[in-house]
């Protein structure tokens, strides 16, 4: 096995992780409203301009991990595109 697809591999394997945990990240998000909930008195209870401190964290963390699972994407686009393993 080749240097190229040890590092194919493990790139496959990290997007799979962050695949799960970007879903993870992205369901742990409030609800902006707008959509269904707010049919059935669920928007009512929500305060439009209240983010805490965890709330912009987290959404730092989700942005961050999605330009790493973006990048990756790339990366195993080219390996494929070029048949580098």
């Amino acid at each position: 096995m080749s240097a190229i697809a040890v590092v194919k591999l493990i790139l496959q394997i990290l997007l799979v992780v962050l695949s799960l945990l970007l879903t993870l990240l992205i369901l742990m998000h409030k609800g902006k409203g707008g959509g269904l909930s707010d049919m059935f008195g669920g928007g009512l209870t929500q305060n439009a301009g209240s983010s805490g401190v965890a709330e912009k964290n987290l959404n730092r963390w989700t942005v961050g991990l999605a330009l790493v699972w973006v990048a990756i994407i790339i990366a195993l686009g080219l390996f494929t595109k070029f048949n580098l393993a």
